[in-house]
């Protein structure tokens, strides 16, 4: 995957919430759906940035961005900000 279809996922996924919190705004579901798909929302884009800042890393350090792999959602969450 590369930068550009990295950036279109993210994109995909926040226009997503956006969708979501529109729907649960309109009643046409309910928060606990929301809030479910929006958690899985947020961890995907979670895993998206981190993939793309690898791949940048690894671009400015003389290394192949190929080589950068989505890590498991379970270890970027355990990131701090």
């Amino acid at each position: 995957m590369k930068d550009d279809d990295i950036l279109t996922h993210i994109h995909e996924l926040i226009a997503e919430e956006h969708g979501l919190r529109q729907r649960l705004a309109s009643g046409s579901i309910s928060s606990h759906e929301e809030n479910n798909r929006i958690k899985q929302l947020e961890e995907a884009l979670d895993q998206a940035w981190d993939l793309l800042r690898q791949r940048r890393a690894r671009r400015e350090f003389g290394e192949d961005p190929d080589s950068a792999a989505p890590r498991p959602i379970g270890e970027v969450e355990d990131y701090r900000q």
